[in-house]
């Protein structure tokens, strides 16, 4: 497994990661599923020590995943590994009626942060990420002062944020122009290449570099067929409706023939775009089975020069297109 700097920090990073969304099961928001649909645990740590023997080194959760309960399936599995790097996240929690809430006061960052090192069973989180804070937040300045007092205090090693889908723009250039915190964590894949220009500009400034969605809710493994339906309790079954999927499998029939040159997977293919891009720390796939832990940690190559420019090309063009469609569903 290859390893990078994260950034200018001291950590090293493998270059896939283990996304821990999946793994914190089928939670609710009200009516809302914030999930994956039904796991097991015992399925999940099988699948985070495979993903650790696999050479994965970073995993990434929050404190919403499953309301705690990732954090807690890392903490009893992975926490007692030294060199497993840990990043979780704050800012999400549940209204008193079970609406989403989006919190970033000074008291609840700190708050979370005692509650995540507890089920994490760890005195220190090596990252630490606001959730999706917005440009108020940032403006308002507590959550800022919450990350350098936990810093300061020793109980976050260093801190970033994790941003829009679709706009990853107007926080990251705040927190850049003022030269604040160490990550960022934005959606890239070939279908979403959006945030391909605030990567670059990043990189070239020190920060550390975390893609997520490379599998685009699994669209990007050649798995998924037109007629695949989700329960309810897995949040794709409104973000990826049946015209949605017609659409994006029509439209990536032109990307899939890029595989033929390397010999792998189209999991691997979709994951090794993420990792072909320079400034990229690390590529967390979501993984919830031994398998998946596997096949996402495996054949993992450099694509070509060529082959990359035409998948830039394609991102500027029909993968534009279908990533303005999808924004359109949520």
């Amino acid at each position: 497994m290859q390893t990078k700097q994260f950034g200018n920090t001291e950590l090293h990073t493998s270059i896939i990661g283990f996304g821990a969304w999946g793994i914190g099961g089928p939670a609710m928001a009200g009516d809302i599923p914030i999930g994956w649909g039904a796991v097991e645990d015992d399925v999940s740590i099988k699948a985070l020590e495979r993903a650790y023997e696999k050479g994965i080194r970073f995993f990434d959760t929050a404190d919403f995943y499953g309301l705690g309960h990732s954090e807690e399936l890392i903490g009893k599995s992975i926490s007692k590994y030294p060199d497993a790097i840990i990043a979780t996240k704050v800012g999400h929690r549940l209204n008193e009626d079970d609406s989403i809430a989006l919190d970033y006061s000074k008291q609840h960052i700190l708050d979370a942060c005692e509650s995540s090192l507890k089920r994490l069973r760890r005195d220190c989180i090596d990252l630490y990420q606001l959730h999706s804070a917005k440009m108020q937040h940032l403006e308002d300045g507590a959550c800022i002062e919450a990350m350098h007092q936990l810093k300061d205090e020793g109980k976050i090693r260093y801190w970033g944020i994790s941003l829009s889908t679709y706009d990853p723009y107007p926080e990251a250039e705040f927190l850049m122009e003022r030269d604040l915190g160490h990550s960022f964590q934005v959606v890239l894949n070939v279908i979403n290449q959006r945030a391909l220009p605030l990567i670059r500009k990043a990189g070239e400034r020190g920060y550390g570099i975390i893609a997520r969605m490379p599998l685009q809710f699994g669209l990007l493994t050649g798995k998924i067929t037109a007629d695949r339906t989700f329960p309810k309790n897995d949040h794709r079954s409104f973000r990826l409706p049946p015209p949605l999927l017609k659409e994006t499998l029509h439209t990536l029939e032109d990307y899939w023939s890029i595989g033929k040159h390397y010999s792998i997977s189209k999991t691997a293919l979709s994951l090794s775009f993420c990792a072909s891009v320079p400034e990229v720390s690390t590529v967390i796939p979501g993984i919830k089975t031994p398998e998946q832990a596997e096949e996402n940690s495996s054949d993992i190559t450099t694509l070509r020069g060529d082959d990359m420019e035409y998948l830039f090309k394609l991102g500027e063009t029909k993968f534009a297109r279908l990533t303005e469609l999808m924004q359109s569903y949520g």
